[in-house]
């Protein structure tokens, strides 16, 4: 199977911590039943092209009283979008794990599904995304409940790595990047004044306004 060099290594330098992680879930699944698999799922269908993440980040950025939250949301998955799809998966060309079918993580890719993907595999543009809008909501909102994001989040790579279409190498940078790309949207969103025209637009007044014109 021909890949990138970068690729290689991730492979080569991964090797133990994939396999230890791959083996440890499919043993969960195993001892847990056959509801974790519809659970993973379900989990993995609300990040498919981010567009579930999306339309929460759109509709809290309508809304006046969550319109930073939105606008964290929106920076995030956008700086992680460019970052993650459009350049890292790009340049490293990582093929899924079930595209070996000689390697070990191809018969747990076939027990759990055997769903497939278009595009490379590192880093999880998934867990990249899921991150990348929950860190602004678990930042910017109530720590009793916020921290409830972060949980989502972590599900999400968990769910990628049990239906193997990524190494849990990928959901680890996905993870980090979708972190980093959450933080700067965040502190973008902060540094907006809240007393700015951005903050202070209300869309139901634009609406009046248009209807009397």
């Amino acid at each position: 199977m021909n890949m990138t060099v970068a690729a290689a290594w991730l492979n080569s330098f991964f090797a133990g911590f994939d396999e230890g992680v791959v083996n440890a879930i499919h043993k969960l699944h195993e001892c847990a039943g056959d509801w974790t698999q519809p659970f993973a799922e379900i989990i993995s269908l609300l990040g498919k092209g981010g567009i579930a993440l999306i339309i929460l980040s759109l509709v809290l950025l309508i809304c006046r009283p969550t319109r930073r939250f939105g606008t964290a949301m929106c920076l995030g998955l956008a700086i992680g979008a460019i970052a993650v799809n459009l350049w890292l998966k790009v340049v490293i060309a990582r093929p899924r794990p079930y595209a070996d079918p000689q390697s070990i993580f191809y018969p747990i890719w076939l027990a759990h599904g055997s769903h497939t993907e278009s595009d490379f595999s590192f880093p999880s543009g998934h867990t990249n995304a899921a991150f990348a809008a929950m860190v602004p909501v678990f930042w910017l909102g109530n720590k009793r409940w916020s921290w409830l994001a972060l949980v989502f989040a972590v599900l999400m790579g968990i769910s990628r790595i049990h239906l193997m279409v990524h190494y849990p190498s990928d959901v680890l940078c996905g993870a980090i990047t979708g972190t980093i790309a959450g933080i700067i949207g965040t502190l973008i969103a902060l540094r907006i004044p809240e007393d700015s025209k951005w903050y202070g637009w209300d869309l139901r007044k634009q609406r009046r306004k248009g209807a009397h014109e």
